[in-house]
């Protein structure tokens, strides 16, 4: 058996694994064996002592004293989410952008440098582009397709190399092992937002990536009735972030939000094995219309990077999008006369969506482009493939 053989089998026994992780939970008699933790719907909490008060409040995040601090229904989630990613720690966060700017701005204060992937979510690059530029922090974008591009864009004074693979319109992704390694040998960090696969398929901790967020908004939570977002990583980092950030900024997640997404969690793995499979199915049609120039899935075979994808991925989930030169009016036209595909922003969900944008040609000749967004939802894949071929014939 060969070293991809072998991945691939260990691959498969993790992604079995975690239907048990996700759940199990032993029997707590502190919730009098309540299948589902309770949420404790509560700003402060009381001591017997003043010593066990003082003792409280020397660790804080350590013990339950004040909800923006620690709260028994939150914290659950927060080492449920941290045994499927593989981390030693987790504090979740009162959205996915939340969870992102505490992360980076845990890591660089002023006069710092930073490089991030230019294709990272839309409001990820104007906080690193715009908002922390005024607070002396610069950030170079690259493509990040290749490590040279990464070392390429390092300088004496960069701390941080941030990324998001796959990324959120073309879905590139980039080598997470060598970009860990990179930012060790120059005295930085890494952080990869791993939305888009999940702690189901991905796990850059284990490639020596050293902060992993995510959108709880999306695939976690699963039922587009909640917005979060958790940060992963070693005790100490995740530490680090509760008292200064997490305590400080008070973007906290709710114990409400926190149960509504435990609950979602017990059949993320379950969810994200019928995603891929619909997601591929629906990729691989589109991928045979005449009028589609490229399909960007990294679980499609003509993904230009889908040897990495098997190497650092033990799955695809289904979120991606493909290329028409079809005019982008005509697009949205056709966007509207769907059924099964909603038009909205986010993913995630139940529900199946769409989005239209228009781009740049890649062969430069000043022309335009159309790029499509698709979320393949829980619905039958061939009721959404039958949905696109009727409204083609209006194209």
């Amino acid at each position: 058996m060969n070293n991809i053989e072998k991945d691939t089998v260990t691959r498969k026994e993790n992604r079995e694994k975690q239907f048990t992780k996700t759940a199990f939970d032993p029997f707590d008699t502190r919730h009098h064996g309540a299948i589902q933790v309770p949420i404790y719907q509560n700003s402060l909490f009381a001591f017997d002592s003043y010593d066990q008060f003082d003792q409280a409040m020397s660790e804080l995040l350590n013990h339950h004293v004040y909800s923006r601090g620690n709260n028994p229904t939150v914290q659950y989630l927060e080492q449920k989410l941290a045994e499927l990613e593989e981390a030693e720690s987790a504090k979740c966060f009162a959205s996915g952008m939340a969870a992102i700017s505490s992360a980076i701005l845990s890591v660089v204060g002023h006069g710092d440098h930073i490089i991030c992937v230019h294709q990272a979510y839309g409001p990820t690059r104007e906080f690193l582009g715009s908002y922390l530029s005024r607070f002396g922090v610069e950030t170079t974008f690259i493509d990040g397709r290749s490590i040279e591009q990464w070392s390429g864009a390092v300088r004496p004074n960069t701390k941080l190399l941030y990324l998001e693979s796959p990324t959120t319109s073309f879905f590139g992704l980039q080598d997470l092992r060598m970009c860990a390694e990179l930012a060790r040998s120059i005295g930085a960090l890494t952080i990869v937002d791993n939305s888009w696969a999940t702690p189901c398929f991905q796990n850059p901790l284990t490639f020596g990536i050293d902060l992993v967020v995510h959108s709880i908004t999306k695939y976690i939570g699963g039922h587009s009735d909640c917005v979060g977002g958790v940060v992963l990583g070693s005790k100490a980092l995740i530490e680090r972030i509760g008292y200064t950030e997490y305590m400080l900024l008070g973007g906290i997640m709710t114990p409400q939000t926190a149960a509504l997404v435990s609950k979602g969690l017990r059949t993320l793995p379950l969810r994200m094995q019928r995603h891929e499979d619909s997601g591929l199915q629906v990729a691989e049609y589109i991928g045979r219309q005449d009028f589609v120039s490229r399909v960007n899935h990294p679980g499609l075979p003509s993904h230009p990077q889908y040897e990495l994808g098997l190497r650092q991925m033990s799955g695809s989930s289904s979120l991606f999008s493909f290329v028409s030169d079809v005019p982008v009016e005509r697009w949205k036209e056709w966007a509207g006369r769907l059924r099964y595909f909603k038009i909205g922003v986010s993913w995630g969900g139940f529900e199946s969506l769409v989005t239209v944008n228009r781009i740049e040609r890649e062969n430069d000749d000043g022309l335009e482009a159309s790029l499509i967004r698709l979320y393949v939802g829980m619905e039958n894949p061939k009721d959404l493939i039958a949905d696109l071929e009727q409204s083609w014939s209006h194209l």
